[in-house]
Parts: structure tokens; C-alpha cells; sequence
């Protein structure tokens, strides 16, 4: 009886080793897709600095999202052809219900609007404080998630947003004691930074039903549409009239909108809205970086710290349970 107690044991231990294995390596894979998404959004604000030097933040805007609604349209017929020529296909399309069409619209209005706010944001304040203050989605998507959806954390994942939000704040004090003439783009950005907690939130709901590319190839094709009354009536110029803009443009789309915003999605699937929000700021970095590269804007050593607390932070929630969605919810 106590031998085939512990052979029961050893095939139970057995059993779960592949399985803790194939967690590990795939929570590892998730944080790989997650910095290259936030590699890629960090380039938003210099291509929007370079486009609207020729076109508005409306017509930015625009242009953006039908040329990512292209992108993400033939991405999406190519997976369905597959998936029809496949021997065994797989990860068929739950249909679509009332309530996840509400969801996909909102979803799209709210981050057109916060598009739209995000472009003309960059416009008025320095590229690194408009990161900044965007990101403020970090502390708006748990506190909305708790309130909205019962989402809980533990105080592991707790501490380290506070300590990641304590050098966000750290790195915009420079800013804010000498740019108060910044403030409306730098309350525009905070307004992004709630928008895009929502929308966060919506596709976190959507992802456990929808493919990445089925969101966004709604959230980008509803967003053009609600931006185009805007940009017919509004504007005098519609097009960039120099390579150098639509490369800007052609850019925000491909890097920014298709593979940032597209692989941000796709790791709703393994990791928590909660947890990515706190590591989206990591784009503060880089978008400093670039932004004291291409325009000449100071990075002192003081932001520098900054930038190490804000990596401690995202050092602590990423050793939290509430960081990593269990592998038995994976779609």
C-alpha cells in the first residue's frame, strides 16, 4: 500500500515538472514580448514630433490608425487563410455577442480619444514629461480594476508600484519646477494616461475571447472612423508633403500602433493589466534617451536614479503572484 502511495507521488512530481517548466519558460518568453512592445511605443513621441512639423495631431492621428487598420486587416486575413488551409485548425473565433461589440466600440472610442489627446499632449510639453505623465496608467488601471472588476493584489505587487511610481514622480519633478509654462499638455497627458487605463481594462475582458489582432483591427478601423469627420472639417492640410513625414506617420503605424499596441495585447494573455501598466513606464527610458539623442533634451543625473528606482518597482511586482496569470488561462 506505502509502495503505491509513492509511486503516485513520484508520478504526480513527475507530471508537474513539465508543467512548471513550461510555465517558466513561457512567463519568460511573455516578459520578452512585453519589453520589445515597450521598446517599440517608446519611438511614439519622435515620430509624432517629426509628422506634426508637416500635419496636425488630428490628422496624425488619422493617418495612424486606417494605415494600422491595413496592417492589422491583411495580418488578420493571412491567420484566417491559414487556419482554413490547416489539417487541424485551431483557435477558432468565439462569435460575436452584443456585449463584446459594446466592448470593442468603447474600446476604440476611448483610445481614439486618447490618441487624439495623446498627439496634441506631445505638441505642448517635452517628449520624456508627456511619457511621463501618460504613464500614469500605472497606479489608474489597478485602482480601476479593483474598483470596476473586484481585481485584487498582494502587497508584494503593491510595493513595488508604489516604489515604480515614486521615480516616475521623481523623474518629472525636474520638469515640472521648470516648465510650468508645460501645463496644459502635461494635464492632457495625465488624461491619456486614465484613457488608456480603461481601454486596458476593456481588452483585458476581450482577450480571453478575441484574438490580438481582431481587437486592434477594430479598436484601429472604429478609431479612423470616429477621427474622420475631424480631420475632413479641421483641416487645411491633409497629407504630409515631404518623405521625411510620412515615414513619421508610416512609423507610428507599423512600429508604434501594429507592433507596440499589437504586442502589448498579446500579453494581456499571460500577464495582468495591473502588471503591464507598471512596466510601460520603462518606455520613459527609452523615450528619454531618443528624445536627448534626436531633439537635444536634457537627461540629468538626477533622472538617471529616477530611472533605477522606477526598475525596482518593476523588479518587485514581477516577483509578485499577482504579475503572471496562471498557464490555465491561456487561450
Amino acid at each position: 500500500m506505502s509502495f503505491g502511495k509513492d509511486a503516485e507521488t513520484m508520478t504526480t512530481n513527475q507530471l508537474e515538472l513539465p508543467k512548471q517548466q513550461l510555465e517558466k519558460t513561457n512567463t519568460v518568453l511573455a516578459f520578452a514580448i512585453l519589453f520589445v512592445a515597450v521598446v517599440a511605443l517608446s519611438t511614439a513621441g519622435i515620430f509624432i514630433r517629426l509628422s506634426e512639423r508637416e500635419i496636425s495631431p488630428i490628422a496624425t492621428g488619422f493617418h495612424r490608425l486606417w494605415i494600422a487598420s491595413v496592417v492589422f486587416g491583411l495580418w488578420n486575413g493571412v491567420n484566417y487563410t491559414n487556419n482554413r488551409l490547416s489539417d487541424n485548425p485551431t483557435d477558432q473565433q468565439k462569435p460575436y455577442t452584443s456585449g463584446r461589440v459594446g466592448l470593442l466600440l468603447a474600446a476604440a472610442a476611448v483610445s481614439a480619444l486618447a490618441l487624439l489627446v495623446w498627439n496634441w499632449s506631445v505638441s505642448q510639453t517635452s517628449v520624456a514629461s508627456a511619457t511621463l505623465l501618460r504613464n500614469s496608467n500605472a497606479l489608474f488601471t489597478p485602482l480601476l480594476g479593483w474598483l470596476l472588476f473586484g481585481q485584487r493584489y498582494d502587497s508584494k505587487f503593491l510595493i513595488g508600484m508604489v516604489v515604480a511610481i515614486g521615480g516616475m514622480i521623481a523623474i518629472g519633478l525636474q520638469d515640472i519646477q521648470i516648465a510650468n509654462s508645460n501645463l496644459q499638455g502635461d494635464t492632457a497627458a495625465l488624461l491619456v494616461g486614465m484613457l488608456l487605463s480603461v481601454f486596458f481594462l476593456i481588452a483585458e475582458q476581450l482577450r480571453t475571447k478575441l484574438s490580438t489582432t481582431t481587437i486592434l483591427l477594430w479598436r484601429c478601423g472604429i478609431g479612423a472612423a470616429l477621427i474622420l469627420p475631424l480631420f475632413l472639417l479641421a483641416e487645411d492640410r491633409f497629407f504630409p508633403y515631404s518623405e521625411v513625414g510620412w515615414l513619421a506617420v508610416i512609423a507610428q503605424a507599423v512600429i508604434c500602433q501594429a507592433l507596440g499596441q499589437g504586442l502589448l495585447v498579446y500579453s494581456l494573455k499571460r500577464m495582468t493589466s495591473g502588471f503591464i501598466s507598471i512596466v510601460i513606464p520603462l518606455e520613459v527610458i527609452f523615450a528619454a534617451i531618443a528624445a536627448w539623442v534626436v531633439f537635444s533634451e536634457e537627461v540629468s543625473l538626477f533622472n538617471c536614479l529616477a530611472f533605477a528606482v522606477v526598475v525596482l518597482g518593476i523588479y518587485l511586482a514581477k516577483s509578485s503572484q499577482s504579475a503572471v496569470k496562471p498557464i490555465e488561462e491561456k487561450k
